[in-house]
Order: structure tokens, then sequence, then C-alpha cells
């Protein structure tokens, strides 16, 4: 099957989450539901990352979480998580997505292990090889334990699969960094607090975890401050992105997703449980102010015209 859309139609990439009934198993109703929401968002999807919680999901069952989301054909691209720490392992995986209908792959750092710039260099290019599609590598040092050094972004940079880089340093000076090392590389901000200040730097969009519960608004969000247009984005949505982070993620947003009744459950995989967040009020305020935000933007927007 041929797509008609391009990677670059998309400035927004949902980091979308994985839910379990109260049982743990995948809820696919729900799943089927907030897929559904994001391509009515316009928003490009991601899968099985750690919003995912793809770590803590069996191989046969990850398989099985792309593979329903491919035949619902959502008519927005579809990205893979590759994550672990076993090459061959991960290079199988690969082989199996590249069967399916996906239409990128993210690309993480092999975590605990530590690798320096051959290491990393080594263990990219042979996911790269491996890909039939596009890829994204993925550089977060608070998940993964290593910054990616600006090398293994150079020596990377000519392969014809190295389509871009979710960048999650939270350091400005890192993202110019991979700018100056690979200037045609496509650079996501991998923070949603950050789009705006990542968007003046030269970010072409994000990969984020506050559409999941905000779809419509996110998507304006990310398309206002790619415009420059960033005076209503203050404080609103600096304080409605740290409210989805006072906990490790995915807790905060599958406890919203849920009061929202956008999933049938709250339920995490160990070892995060929604347990961790006991007290709701600060995304319940974060979920009206974006909500007020959004609908004051499409009521200007509706004067304007």
């Amino acid at each position: 099957m041929t797509n008609t859309y391009t990677l670059a139609d998309y400035s927004t990439w949902t980091a979308l989450v994985t839910p379990f009934d109260e049982l743990g198993a995948i809820d696919f109703d729900s799943l089927a539901h907030l897929v559904g929401q994001q391509s009515d968002a316009g928003n490009a999807i991601l899968l099985l990352g750690s919003t995912g919680e793809g770590l803590a999901i069996q191989p046969e069952q990850q398989l099985e979480i792309v593979d329903y989301v491919c035949k619902l054909k959502p008519g927005v691209p579809i990205m893979v998580a590759v994550g672990g720490a076993d090459l061959p392992a991960q290079l199988t995986w690969i082989k199996h997505c590249n069967r399916l209908n996906v239409d990128a792959y993210l690309l993480g750092t092999p975590f605990y292990a530590k690798p320096g710039v051959a290491g990393q260099t080594h263990w990219f290019k042979n996911l790269l090889d491996a890909a039939d599609h596009p890829c994204m590598i993925y550089n977060v040092p608070s998940r993964s334990g290593i910054n990616i050094p600006t090398q293994t972004v150079a020596n990377l940079a000519d392969h014809p699969n190295f389509w871009a880089m979710k960048e999650a340093s939270g350091d400005i000076h890192q993202f110019l960094a991979y700018r100056q090392a690979a200037p045609e590389l496509a650079i996501y901000s991998g923070e949603d607090a950050l789009m705006p200040y990542l968007a003046a730097a030269g970010a072409v969009g994000l990969v984020s975890v506050c559409s999941n519960v905000w779809p419509a608004a996110t998507n304006l969000y990310v398309k206002q401050a790619l415009a420059g247009d960033t005076q209503s984005l203050f404080p609103v949505w600096y304080n409605a992105t740290n409210a989805l982070f006072c906990e490790a993620n995915p807790i905060p947003v599958k406890v919203l997703l849920h009061l929202k009744d956008m999933i049938a459950s709250p339920i995490l995989r160990a070892p995060l449980t929604h347990i961790e967040l006991s007290n709701h009020q600060n995304i319940l305020d974060a979920d009206a102010s974006v909500a007020s935000w959004h609908a004051s933007q499409l009521n200007t927007h509706a004067l304007a015209d």
C-alpha cells in the first residue's frame, strides 16, 4: 500500500500511550479511540516509545500493537520505536516491522551500557542499514543515561535513512550543535515545554506527550510556535506541560486520559503505577487551562476570518 502523505507534512507526532485494562491486558478498544483522535487532529503517531511503555511489553504484544494500528489505516504516518540494548533483538524487531505498513522508526540509544561515539555509531548504523523506512534518532540522556555526541550525528549524517532527530536533552546548546553537525537533518523537540524556544532555533516540530490528552490544542500550539506566534503560549503551555511531568511519564498523562474518559483505565506496567499520583488537582487545572486557551484561539481566528 502506498501512502499519499510525506513525513515532512506533520509537525506534531504523538508519543502514544499504550492503554491497558484493569487486569493489565492491552485495551485495543481504547487504543483505537486514541488513534482516531490523533488522526482527526492531524497528528502523526509514534508507537511503543517510553510513553507507550514499550520496554515493559513483550515482543509478541508489541508486534500485535503495531499490526493492529496499521490495520486501522489512520491516514497519518506511523512511527515505531526501537529500543533496548540487544542489537540482534532490535534488528529482528525492525525486520518484523518492515513487513508492516509503518512509515518510520525512532531509534533510541541503548540504555544503561552508555556507549561512546564508536559504540553509538556502530549501533545506529546497523539499525539504519536494517530499516526500510526513514529513521529518527532519539537523544534522551535522562532515560538512556548517555548523551549522543555531535560526532556520532556527524558520522551518520550522510546515511540515506537518517531523516530526523528527536532532541530531549533540555539543552539548547546541544540542539544547536546537532544543527551545525548535520544541517540537512530535521530536528524535532522531544520536550513539550521547550517547543517555542527550539522552534526559534530551527526545530521543525514536536514529538509530544501532551497531544495524547490535547490532540487538537497541541497541534495548534506547535503550529503557532513554528510561526513565531508565541505571545499566547506563555504561561499556559509551560504550566500545563509541567503538570503532565509531575511524576514519571506516562503516569500523569494516563491518569488524565482516564479522568477525561479517553481510556478505560489508568493502569501502567510495573514498575510504574498510577498510585504515584495521589493528587489530581494539578493535572485537572492544566486541562482546564489548555481547554480555555484552545477555545480562545479558535474564537480569535474565527473573528479574524
